[in-house]
């Protein structure tokens, strides 16, 4: 005996309810949070109480947390856009040219980025070190990239096996080079997964946290996940949470509006890069 059709709606409904209610409550609350100053941060509540813009006029105010979000974008940008465009070039060696070992290389670049980032530390810092990178940016989009080219590499091997070996034989019968191969033919339809693999790899350099901690020493130069860690009240026994709560909306709001801008165009992207086979 089935259930009636307005149970099983009334189930799914619930359901999604739910899940959208786990996900968006924790920033709905650190949203309220931010709104509040004073006695109020105390006060249990689920609604606005009071509407105080003065945690983010304290933030952005401060010049240095300005400098970090600068910082943030740059090392996120730089990582993104080196790993994709090796990534490019060594998926389209791994998809198209076979030479002995080739499944193999592939399992081993992928298993870099299982290791655990406390695994790799102590190596990276003395690298990063005899490099003189300490305390500069570059030292993240260097470390960065241990993790987020792995991946990038393997998303885009995979998509590009898929893709029909006739377009590019018929771009050598035109006389066009490998690199005109990988610009004019393979980067549009490899479009909607560079979207996605460089959607990730920024998001997983902006969030990080260990090896920003560790190789940056200096306000000016530490990026946001280590700036919001590290902001302080006017005393040791103080925490600021209405401070922390908008510097963490501040910081959030790209992402989201990233997400939802690149949602639209892996949609757009997946739809004009298909090929009939």
């Amino acid at each position: 005996m089935t259930a009636p059709a307005w149970l099983k709606t009334t189930g799914f409904y619930t359901l999604v309810a739910i899940i959208v209610i786990q996900a968006l409550f924790p920033f709905y609350y650190a949203v309220l949070t931010s709104l509040e100053d004073g006695q109020a941060l105390f006060d249990v509540n689920y609604l606005p109480a009071v509407f105080d813009l003065s945690n983010y006029r304290s933030m952005l105010s401060d010049g240095v947390f300005g400098k970090q979000i600068v910082n943030s974008v740059f090392v996120a940008t730089v990582t993104v856009i080196i790993s994709l465009f090796l990534a490019i070039t060594a998926s389209f060696a791994l998809a198209r040219i076979r030479f002995r070992g080739r499944g193999l290389l592939l399992l081993t670049i992928l298993s870099v980025s299982m290791f655990p980032q406390i695994a790799v530390l102590s190596g990276l810092f003395e690298l990063v070190r005899a490099f003189g990178l300490f305390n500069s940016l570059w030292s993240l989009v260097f470390s960065y990239m241990i993790f987020t080219l792995p991946f990038t590499v393997w998303v885009l091997t995979t998509f590009m096996r898929a893709l029909p070996v006739e377009i590019e034989e018929a771009a050598i019968m035109d006389g066009a080079s490998s690199f005109t191969i990988i610009r004019r033919i393979f980067v549009p339809l490899l479009w909607p997964a560079m979207v996605t693999t460089g959607l990730l790899a920024f998001i997983q350099a902006w969030n990080e946290f260990l090896f920003a901690l560790t190789f940056l020493s200096t306000d000016a130069q530490r990026t946001v996940p280590v700036a919001i860690a590290l902001i302080s009240g006017r005393s040791e026994f103080e925490v600021p949470w209405g401070n922390i709560m908008a510097a963490s909306v501040v910081v959030t709001l790209p992402l989201v509006v990233l997400v939802l801008i690149f949602q639209r165009r892996i949609v757009s992207g997946l739809t004009a890069g298909a090929v009939k086979g």
